[in-house]
């Protein structure tokens, strides 16, 4: 029977290299990124290239067996891998699991070299996006052992068995297939379908790789109410010796999404309310371990979430199994984002046919994705024929789930490319990457109505903050108060359309974006409701925790916020409870009702004061302080930045670059003034396409830059100096020398008188 031997430890590990006879690199175990600490310290240089993995293979080690197969759960982006001295496999995709077959040149003592690349490649996706791509063996590596006739280990790296549950109005069928390798005459397929307890319930014994359970009064998985699974073992017996078995988990549901009523499951409306997820964290990038991804389902669960969009690629299927464990309804998709490659539409079916392969018995998956923002810079035909390819591909494989794409702002609600797939979602800022807060359910309600049979969902949206305060939270100031203002805003706007069938926060946590040089922390996203190190829950994460969660908790906001210079000050507080009353220095100020569980007092700021909140038995407390100036510890100062927003001349009722762009262009001169800086970053833009540094996430595409094209009505709510230091995720940069030269222009420019 077979067996999994793992093989994590004792690798040597050389940066920089394709020499597969160097031996006296560094001694490491997996899983293991190069990146842990480049990935997400800013600069953009990270280092992309080639590494190699080498260690010996003692056959002893090894149970007796038939054939080896190798095994990588994880090994981004591309890997060859050498046994003997000899190129056995090549693989391309950085997130699914491969195999290669061993079995020839595994002797007494073997070389096992493994080169690993995460260098630009026009074939292999993503190669454009918002986070980094951690190169490296990041997931386990195993030596798997069979016997001759064995589950297929070779078909995209599945587990070589398919079960598919139709629940019915009467029973419930469960199909199961099997792909199986040298089964000879006599040996014999033994099928057993056990509960949750793990009592057999049925067994079926044949020669077909094909056969059909009945389950009368089937347990159904119901999402986070019951979690119900079954589980199914497929043996190979021969002369009634096991030889070989797989088992795999399922659970019994049906589901429907609705263009009116939103996501159905088991014929019952269950909104699908959460979060994205990336699976890197501070210290060690990609390369999670199990306590890592239970330490993350844990905190998803805390906010009450019943969905979970596992953003961009394919996760580690032991996060995939807690999803079906705790029953959160999941959104699978490949890495297909941002910037369409022609050269790389067989990569895009290979990792879609690898993820759906992997991931098939997975109850808790009810989409796949084929794509995010790919139609940035508009679709082509190329871009379409490549999506009709995908959804055609995912229908034939499994047709029992939907696929969806994550589109972008900028795509027009008229855009071909949302005819292909059978749900959509947008990507929407509006309230941070420009327009404000206001606009984003009336957007839906026009999709909506426009398109009254295409269920339309919200698959991005969130705002970036630190640890930054204010009392005047504004757009685009980084600050945790604008941050909980904002989704205070989004929860009430999206929450009340029931038509939208998912809706999912970007992002659950901070994540590394090597690229990224704003709010003071370069190299990360932001936009979290957790720190990148999991170490703290942003204000926002308990707007979240009051509307989804069942759990009793009252929560005070702005507790990093203590020297504030206003003699009366906001306190703010989330609750899922129906009353809150707040306590300054032990005197009630009053109890409030809040049907949004978002309750607000003005509270006397004198001295230092201890704040109390209390609903019911629960509370929770924090202190400010009176002070005569703003604590420069809470405003913003970009790091490393060429030039900061206090450096900047800002002459009354001129503008400067420290005004948003869309007041800028609101008169004739500024929209002058713009069309220059447009052709400049246009320029500067052309110019990296030349740049053939592979160090470097160059890789740029043709974007509308024009004052009056989609990206910048979007950016609209950035001021010039914020654009010009996010224009670095695109090797878009401008010296101090540039940005004042800039600034002296724009303080000839007087503003309209709406705006002094």
């Amino acid at each position: 029977m077979r067996k999994i031997i793992n093989i994590n430890e004792n690798w040597i590990f050389t940066k920089n290299t394709t020499d597969i006879t160097i031996r006296d690199g560094e001694k490491i175990n997996l899983p293991h990124t190069w990146n842990k600490d480049d990935g997400y310290d800013g600069g953009n240089d990270y280092f992309r290239g080639s590494c190699l993995y080498f260690k010996k293979l003692n056959k002893q080690d090894f149970p007796i067996a038939d054939r080896y197969y190798l095994e990588f759960n994880g090994a981004n982006s591309s890997a060859d891998v050498f046994v003997g001295g000899e190129k056995l496999a090549h693989h391309d995709g950085g997130y699914s699991t491969w195999r290669v077959d061993i079995t020839e040149k595994l002797n007494e003592e073997t070389d096992l070299a493994v080169i690993v690349d995460n260098s630009a490649n026009e074939t292999v996706y993503p190669q454009m996006a918002d986070f980094t791509f951690y190169g490296g063996l990041y997931r386990n590596v195993n030596i798997i052992a069979v016997n001759n006739t064995h589950f297929d280990l070779d078909y995209y790296g599945g587990k070589g068995i398919m079960i598919t549950p139709i629940v019915g109005e009467e029973k419930t069928t469960v199909d199961v297939q099997v792909f199986v390798k040298n089964l000879k005459e006599g040996q014999k397929l033994v099928y057993t379908v056990y509960d949750k307890e793990e009592k057999e319930i049925d067994k079926i014994e044949s020669s077909e790789t094909s056969v059909t359970f009945e389950i009368k009064d089937a347990h159904l998985w119901n999402g986070r109410k019951d979690p119900y699974l079954y589980c199914l073992e497929v043996e190979i017996v021969e002369n009634g010796e096991v030889i070989d078995n797989v088992c795999s988990r399922f659970g019994c549901r049906t589901f429907k999404i609705d263009p009116d009523n939103g996501f159905i499951l088991n014929g019952k409306e269950y909104p699908l309310r959460g979060v994205s997820r990336h699976q890197d964290r501070f210290g060690f990038g990609n390369a999670l371990l199990p306590e890592h991804h239970e330490e993350d389902i844990d905190l998803i669960m805390e906010v009450g979430a019943t969905t979970i969009r596992l953003a961009h690629y394919q996760h580690d299927q032991y996060f995939y199994d807690l999803c079906d464990e705790k029953g959160l309804v999941i959104w699978a998709e490949i890495p297909y984002i941002s910037k369409h490659m022609p050269t790389g539409r067989e990569n895009t079916i290979s990792q879609m046919k690898e993820l759906i392969t992997q991931n098939y018995n997975h109850p808790s998956i009810v989409v796949w994705g084929l794509s995010n923002e790919i139609s940035i810079a508009g679709s082509d035909n190329d871009l379409l024929e490549n999506h009709k390819i995908l959804n055609d591909l995912v229908h034939e494989m499994d047709k029992t789930r939907l696929t969806t794409i994550a589109a972008v702002s900028m795509c027009k609600m008229d855009d071909p490319y949302l005819q292909i797939p059978d749900v959509v979602s947008y990507n929407h800022y509006f309230g941070w990457y420009g327009g404000d807060t206001s606009m984003n359910g009336p957007w839906f309600d026009k999709f909506h109505e426009m398109h009254s049979t295409i269920p339309i969902g919200c698959s991005e949206y969130g705002c970036e903050a630190l640890n930054w305060h204010t009392s005047d939270p504004k757009q685009g100031d980084y600050t945790e108060e604008y941050q909980a203002y904002y989704h205070e805003e989004l929860i009430k706007q999206l929450f009340s359309r029931k038509y939208l069938w998912a809706t999912h926060v970007w992002n659950m946590f901070d994540f590394g974006a090597d690229a990224r040089a704003e709010g003071g922390e370069n190299g990360q996203n932001h936009k979290g409701l957790i720190t990148m190190d999991r170490k703290y829950k942003k204000d926002a994460f308990y707007a979240y925790k009051a509307w989804l969660s069942d759990e009793p908790f009252v929560h005070l906001c702005g507790k990093r916020y203590i020297d504030r210079v206003e003699d009366v000050t906001k306190v703010t507080v989330y609750s899922n409870q129906p009353e809150v009353e707040l306590f300054v220095n032990g005197e009630s100020i009053g109890k409030k009702s809040a049907p949004d569980h978002f309750f607000y007092f003005e509270v006397k700021n004198v001295g230092e004061s201890e704040i109390i909140a209390k609903a019911g038995e629960l509370t929770d407390k924090g202190i400010i302080r009176k002070v005569d100036e703003m604590n420069m510890d809470y405003v913003l100062v970009e790091k490393g930045a060429v030039l900061n927003w206090f450096d900047v001349n800002a002459p009354v009722g001129k503008f400067s670059l420290n005004d948003k762009i869309s007041d800028i262009m609101s008169c004739f001169r500024g929209k002058l003034w713009f069309l220059g800086v447009g052709l400049k970053i246009k320029k500067k833009m052309n110019a990296n396409k030349k740049d053939k540094n592979e160090g470097k996430n160059s890789g740029g595409f043709d974007v509308d830059l024009k004052a009056d094209g989609g990206l910048m009505q979007m950016m609209g709510g950035f001021t010039v100096l914020r654009l010009t230091s996010m224009m670095g995720m695109m090797n878009v940069s401008f010296t101090k020398e540039e940005l004042l030269k800039l600034n002296k222009k724009l303080n000839r420019i007087r503003k309209p008188k709406k705006l002094r």
